[in-house]
């Protein structure tokens, strides 16, 4: 099964674009584009920060309820968008707990705490932890754990099979990852504006019933991942046993909101559709 629906990014209004989807076993379903191309991750590079922290907690060198961040936020706060630090600015704009307000300055902090506790800059404990057991070895850390990532397709569909069929956490870490942390809590989704509720787990956007959304209309509610501003995206749907990852070279805007939601539809038939096969 090769899934042509992937030739739909040859439309996207891009320069460059590659886009793969895997299954939890590895198994490559369809690869369209340069596979092999450096692309800035932006905060694709999210998930891989949050997958380090919960290598640190794993090997207890942080616990999740720890205090993190601002005063009364712990390393779950900062994992799930609720420590009440500003979207840019390292200010405090909200008590922990109450609103989920995204916040780049909540994973500087995260990576500056773990860099503490472990005794290792953060770039290189993600190579160490996450990294390199997963043979990624086209991506890496250049500044900020919020969004100075770079990666190829070929490398994060190593990290979409790994957080489908985890191999570096037990699979009840991964599947607190992908539960809703601080249940009910509004905010907004960048690009996509107010959220009630606006679901998060540990790193990782939960999709629910969000509407307007990146991701398809026929997506599972179970469906979490990330998106960048970069023009990038990863999502994985437990119903369709699939994940995907999309790179682009052109800043998230109008373009994107029109084009992914029918690229994932398209997707999502066609693996159904093969299933069925």
């Amino acid at each position: 099964m090769s899934l042509q629906s992937l030739a739909l990014i040859e439309k996207w209004p891009v320069p460059t674009a590659a886009a793969a989807v895997v299954r939890a076993d590895g198994t490559l379903l369809g690869s369209h584009g340069p596979a092999g191309h450096r692309f800035p991750l932006a905060s694709v590079t999210k998930p891989l920060a949050a997958y380090a922290a919960l290598v640190a907690y794993e090997e207890g060198a942080v616990e999740l309820d720890e205090p993190a961040g601002p005063p009364g936020a712990t390393v779950r706060h900062l994992l799930a968008h609720t420590s009440g630090l500003a979207f840019d600015e390292h200010r405090v704009t909200a008590p922990p707990g109450e609103r989920r307000l995204y916040s780049n300055a909540g994973f500087e902090q995260l990576g500056e705490h773990l860099a503490k506790a472990t005794d290792i800059p953060f770039a290189e404990y993600l190579r160490q932890a996450v990294l390199e057991p997963l043979g990624m070895t086209s991506t890496a850390l250049q500044g900020s754990p919020a969004k100075d990532g770079v990666s190829t397709v070929d490398d994060l569909v190593r990290f979409a099979a790994e957080i489908q069929a985890p191999r570096l956490l037990d699979p009840r870490t991964v599947a607190e990852a992908m539960t809703v942390q601080y249940a009910g809590t509004k905010g907004v989704l960048p690009g996509y504006g107010h959220q009630n509720p606006n679901d998060w787990g540990l790193g990782f956007e939960i999709r629910d019933g969000k509407s307007p959304h990146w991701t398809g209309t026929s997506s599972s509610p179970r469906t979490f991942g990330h998106f960048g501003q970069s023009g990038t995206f990863l999502w994985t749907d437990p119903d369709a046993g699939a994940a995907c990852v999309a790179l682009t070279d052109r800043a998230f805007g109008p373009w994107a909101i029109e084009a992914w939601p029918a690229f994932t539809d398209a997707v999502l038939a066609e693996i159904r559709d093969g299933s069925r096969n």
